[in-house]
């Protein structure tokens, strides 16, 4: 079954940086996708990056030129660096996959999800 398994995260000051790991193992699937996303206390889950099977990488808005992803193809780790933090980036960030080409979509298209790790940014 797929295993995902979140590191790094923390507590930061406004500007500071982060980097979140998510290593993914006994994955079933030919083609497959993998997101960040981040949920904020009493709000929903949004995307935050996404990368899909043919590599394209996709971000939210509001992190552009702030965050980058990476996946390591071969041991299936996908990574976020998180510099210029802001308060709002507060929030509990989840990995997710789904078997599919592309990565961009909402939560609700995502099947498998690790336990997540928590972000905090004091200003």
């Amino acid at each position: 079954q797929v295993e995902l398994v979140e590191s790094g995260g923390g507590s930061v000051q406004a500007g500071g940086s982060l980097t979140l790991s998510c290593r993914a193992a006994g994955i079933p699937y030919a083609t497959f996708s993998m997101a960040w996303f981040r949920q904020r206390p009493g709000e929903g889950r949004e995307t935050v990056a996404s990368i899909g099977y043919d590599g394209k990488i996709n971000y939210v808005y509001e992190v552009k030129g702030r965050f980058t992803l990476s996946k390591d193809n071969i041991r299936n780790i996908l990574t976020l660096q998180m510099n210029f933090l802001r308060p709002d980036g507060t929030a509990r960030y989840y990995c997710a996959l789904r078997e599919g080409t592309v990565g961009f979509l909402d939560a609700k298209d995502y099947t498998h999800w690790g336990q997540g790790i928590q972000v905090s940014v004091s200003s």
